[in-house]
């Protein structure tokens, strides 16, 4: 009976300093750190840490345009409170590169009268469910003046006064709807969550991303772009051959998968062969190459 309880009581010692081990590792997780403009010229400005993904902020003559808006309202407030270090200049423009919530959220934080750009997919996915099929936030029509109210095709250009800059839609990859904002002057360019570096890319399939058609996009803004400069919205900023160096990884995955398929390995044992963290990846492409993308036309 004592072995029993001593058993029963260790047990519960061992579940309680799991979970504290599990809630202290998320704490230090959601905290973000302060946001910081990074300089890239003197008129355009990385923009780091907070809650959300990476942006970019670009100084008009008499505006400010802003790649991407943050997560929330705190990392929002920051982020204009160090813009107005820079600048007196008002923000009349945001840029969604895509339509997830990290890159977008913070919209509705902005001063009003903001205006949002993206590409005319992007738009349309600001509605798609959730990937667990939750209704998105952004039906709700008191948010409406938050969603992008100037689309884009293939290509726009915008001027903010002497700055130009160009919009660009390259095709599918990570979304369907997937913007590089590129600042010529600079030879920077802005990609969004179209490449991570250094860690697992992320293919939003619910959303029409493809990892073949990845692939091609990233390579068509190679060959497209005079860019020296990619900032991404989880990453450190690169140059042209981190960008091949991210082509290359995402395709030394899909040949591998490839083989894996051609060995008759189901979808479970075709995971085991990676990383735990690259689980949703792998099943991805296997469904790619299951549909009918050919491996082979990759390189």
């Amino acid at each position: 009976m004592r072995i029993r309880l001593l058993r029963f009581c260790l047990l519960v010692i061992f579940a309680f300093l799991a979970n504290l081990s599990i809630a202290q590792r998320a704490g230090k997780q959601q905290a973000a750190s302060p946001v910081e403009f990074r300089k890239i010229s003197d008129r355009l400005y990385e923009i780091r840490g907070g809650r959300g993904a990476n942006g970019g902020a670009c100084i008009g003559d008499n505006e400010v345009l802003l790649v991407d808006s943050k997560m929330d309202e705190a990392s929002v407030k920051q982020a204009l409170a160090e813009l107005g270090k820079l600048t007196d200049k008002p923000v009349k423009y945001v840029v969604n590169t895509h339509a997830d919530g990290d890159h977008v959220a913070g919209n509705r934080y902005l001063p009003a009268g903001t205006i949002f750009v993206a590409h005319e997919n992007c738009r349309k996915e600001f509605f798609h469910a959730g990937r667990d099929g939750s209704p998105s936030q952004w039906s709700d029509p008191k948010l409406s003046a938050f969603l992008p109210s100037i689309t884009y095709r293939t290509k726009m250009d915008m001027q903010l006064g002497d700055k130009r800059v160009e919009l660009w839609y390259f095709g599918v990859g990570h979304t369907t709807g997937d913007t590089v904002v590129y600042f010529p002057e600079e030879k920077t360019a802005f990609v969004g969550d179209q490449m991570f570096l250094g860690r697992t890319p992320l293919i939003h399939a619910y959303k029409g991303g493809n990892s073949f058609e990845n692939v091609k996009t990233l390579t068509k803004m190679l060959e497209t772009l005079d860019a020296e400069h990619f900032c991404s919205g989880h990453s450190d900023m690169t140059n042209r051959q981190g960008v091949k160096d991210n082509i290359a990884s995402m395709q030394r995955r899909q040949e591998k998968v490839g083989a894996l398929i051609k060995k008759g390995k189901s979808l479970e044992e075709a995971k085991t062969e990676f990383g735990p963290d690259e689980a949703g990846l792998v099943e991805t492409i296997y469904k790619e190459i299951k549909a009918g993308q050919s491996v082979t036309a990759v390189r």
